[in-house]
């Protein structure tokens, strides 16, 4: 009989000096840092899942505060969210506001009225995607040509070293210490992707609690080998 871990709750950490710059987001990171002198109203971060788009909103909503005196973090919201009753709303409470996982299939009116308003009364939006919103195909021509003049910059995939130091930090969320040796054969073995690294992390840590042992190779081939199958097992 196998015991089965308990879902705990982690909290990753999200804070600027969490941040881990490297050549693959030393721009997204340069350009959040960068508020208010932006080079536009308003700008968008897009990369692959779990790259740290989430965690640059982060820095940007406590920069504002910051420097604002803002008494509580701006707000986020899904594109998807965003509804025309609601857009005066946004404006009126939040000059400044974070609009995540923007897709084309979204209320286009919306969002027309959304940018407008914040480009024409002085606010500010912080854009995440996973593309470039000028390689989108939104419905409304109006919004489309709006979001393509957009400054966007594109966080790539991690470098050894950066995915090193990810897996790291992603341990270390889960009160969990690794020895050098171990990250270095994950690196060896791993897709290379911000998204993965995640995936692989949360794996070894439950089949290390289910087995009531310290994370080793051998827990890290067992976690791989795992993941994997689980890939094959969603193609048929």
């Amino acid at each position: 009989m196998q015991q089965l871990p308990l879902e705990f709750p982690h909290l990753p950490c999200m804070g600027k000096e969490d941040f881990m710059v490297a050549k693959c987001n030393l721009e997204a990171a340069t350009l959040v840092e960068s508020w208010p002198n932006w080079p536009y109203f308003a700008v968008c971060i897009y990369g692959s899942e779990g790259c740290g788009k989430t965690h640059l909103a982060n820095v940007f909503s406590n920069t504002v505060s910051k420097l604002t005196n803002y008494p509580y973090k701006i707000p986020f919201i899904r594109a998807e969210q965003i509804e025309l009753e609601t857009v005066h709303k946004l404006f009126n409470q939040n000059k400044c506001l974070v609009v995540e996982d923007l897709i084309p299939e979204i209320n286009c009116e919306a969002l027309f009225h959304l940018y407008n308003l914040y480009r024409n009364e002085g606010g500010n939006i912080l854009f995440t995607a996973s593309t470039a919103p000028a390689r989108m195909n939104f419905k409304l021509p109006d919004l489309q040509s709006r979001l393509n003049i957009v400054t966007s910059v594109e966080i790539k995939e991690p470098d050894d070293d950066l995915l090193s130091s990810l897996l790291i930090k992603l341990f270390m969320d889960r009160q969990v210490m690794v020895n050098p040796e171990i990250i270095n054969y994950m690196v060896a073995n791993m897709q290379r992707s911000f998204a993965y690294a995640r995936k692989l992390v949360m794996e070894i840590d439950n089949i290390s609690l289910a087995k009531k042992r310290a994370v080793s190779v051998s827990i890290v081939k067992e976690a791989i080998a795992s993941l994997a199958a689980d890939t094959q097992g969603e193609l048929f």
